[in-house]
């Protein structure tokens, strides 16, 4: 902890949905038995964006302030007062954090080692989910405000948009600065020495990467840890979507070494949808994004290494064990391999599209995508439950929603529930047994035109952004011919292939399939959850029969 300028005090910053609750003197009691008080001054920094923060603070005296710097430009994004607590996702999730807290006078604090955090679980479970969903809603609110790093870049660019998608995937806080629309834009490029055709950049702690690969940029904001160490692990998890998370949490929580990669992101598919309405034990629904975070905290705090971006290239043998090759050329040995990898959303095949697809097109809605056509029209085509949850979505941020399906009947292929919330919102217009054939727009995105499939009739609709749920093709280019798959490209596992196949099991023993990359999955986030977690006792009785020969 260093100390820093001293700022006038800023009033106490009102508790948002809960990202900034006050303590009660029990939960404050139960703290204190974890850790030390002691004494803060004027314009000490308690803890630096960039860096790993070891300890979880509670302000007791004396009031703190929470700030972000891009670009030596300092802007406060929270102000805590007494019995209030520090802190952020990446406390959590092992990464460093965003922001930075700086005291503003003199007062004092409770500092509490974040090891010492994982004692609330069995000793005070409702304070520690208050401070598990004060740190998700604080990561969404910073989503919303760009509260992070700097993207500088074209909507126009390919690269600009990859490292978009990227961060929002990984819902990492960021701020994106549009050369295009951003007057302020080109004056931080000449004040960091920075050509237009050197962009896109990230400038994250004062330093600038230019046009970063996703690995560089995971590596630069702490997401990317080293690759796991061990020679040889028990299970290695290919895929960290709802069944790779879940197969991580009972795989590690039982015992076994756990090694989970990911191309992207954790969360899978999932992890874009805004509201999942329908999963068991959550009446009022929760956010793709929050199922992932917390899975991945439990899947931690059992001891599950997960590494993002890892990008899986091959299934190997060697030595009587499985080996995953990684695009990098690193090579990681396990008893076992769970194939999680899911799916990947179709991509709309039609006749100038490719035009529009860096600053757009999306096939993902979540609240960074939202605030990037807020108060615009949109368009979303699908008829599923993920076409829905969108446009349901979309319909509180953006001017107006089209939803375009093929089919004849909204319910057709999407859950009744979701149907009926469609039918209910005045600003998603609805047209069924229909399809896109043009987009239209100079060099963004200006109209769609949608017809009729019954009477061939045309109508022009006006849209700065498309998204995109049609459905998915399952993600197995990397097992090259080594697993057998259906006449689709899904896994085939079990009865499927006969010859006294375990339920999940590929056609290479060892081997298992969950989730949507199986044959003949429920294509839900709950069966992919059950999938990951049965699978498990099949690893188990797979590695007690090796063991025994």
């Amino acid at each position: 902890m260093t100390s820093g300028p001293r700022a006038v005090p800023m009033n106490e910053t009102p508790d948002l949905y809960g990202a900034y609750p006050r303590l009660d003197e029990s939960q404050l009691a139960e703290l204190n038995s974890l850790g030390q008080r002691r004494t803060t001054s004027g314009g000490e920094v308690l803890y630096q964006a960039g860096e790993s923060a070891d300890d979880f603070i509670v302000v007791l005296d004396g009031t703190v302030a929470v700030v972000q710097d891009v670009a030596d430009e300092e802007r406060v994004i929270a102000v805590h007062g007494p019995l209030r607590f520090l802190g952020e996702m990446g406390m959590l999730t092992g990464q460093p954090v965003f922001l930075t807290a700086r005291a503003q006078e003199p007062g004092e604090v409770l500092v509490v080692p974040i090891d010492q955090l994982k004692d609330l679980v069995p000793r005070d479970p409702p304070l520690a989910d208050l401070i598990l969903r004060a740190f998700l809603v604080r990561r969404s609110l910073q989503l919303t405000l760009g509260a992070g790093f700097a993207i500088i870049g074209s909507r126009f660019s390919a690269d600009t948009r990859r490292l978009r998608d990227f961060a929002a995937r990984n819902r990492l806080p960021h701020q994106w600065i549009d050369l295009e629309t951003d007057t302020e834009a080109e004056r931080l490029l000449r004040e960091l020495g920075i050509e237009r055709d050197e962009t896109p950049v990230v400038i994250w702690r004062g330093e600038v990467l230019r046009n970063p690969d996703n690995t560089r940029l995971a590596t630069a904001v702490g997401l990317r840890r080293t690759a796991p160490v061990q020679s040889v692990c028990d299970l290695i998890v290919v895929g960290a979507g709802p069944a790779g998370l879940a197969a991580a949490v009972y795989g590690a929580s039982e015992g076994l070494a756990t090694v989970v990669l990911d191309a992207v992101a954790t969360g899978g598919q999932a992890g874009t949808s805004s509201r999942i309405e329908n999963y068991l034990g959550f009446p009022a629904g929760l956010s793709g994004a929050e199922l992932a975070d917390r899975a991945e905290i439990q899947a931690k705090r059992f001891g599950a290494e997960i590494t993002v971006p890892a990008t899986a290239v091959a299934l190997e043998a060697r030595d009587g064990h499985h080996v995953v090759l990684l695009e990098n050329e690193t090579r990681i040995s396990g008893r076992a391999v769970l194939i999680a990898s899911g799916i990947r959303y179709r991509q709309l095949d039609l006749p100038g599209l490719n035009a529009f697809s860096s600053g757009s097109v999306y096939y993902a809605a979540t609240e960074v995508e939202a605030n990037l056509c807020r108060n615009d029209p949109v368009v979303v085509v699908g008829g599923g439950n993920s076409a829905g949850q969108a446009a349901v979505f979309l319909a509180q941020h953006a001017a107006e929603v089209l939803l375009v399906v093929r089919s004849n009947e909204l319910g057709q292929d999407m859950s009744r529930y979701l149907a009926d919330r469609i039918e209910q919102t005045g600003r998603i217009h609805i047209l069924t047994h229909s399809e896109l054939c043009e987009v239209h727009g100079e060099r963004a995105l200006e109209e769609v035109v949608v017809q009729d499939l019954k009477t061939g009739e045309r109508r022009a609709a006006p849209a700065t952004a498309l998204f995109v749920f049609i459905g998915g093709v399952p993600h197995v280019s990397w097992l090259h011919g080594r697993i057998d798959l259906d006449d689709r490209g899904f896994v085939l596992t079990g009865s499927q292939l006969g010859g006294g196949r375990q339920l999940l099991e590929t056609s290479r023993r060892g081997v298992f399939a969950v989730g949507d990359v199986r044959s003949g999955s429920g294509r839900r986030v709950a069966a992919a959850v059950g999938d990951g977690a049965f699978a498990i006792r099949m690893v188990h009785e797979h590695l007690h029969l090796a063991h025994t020969r």
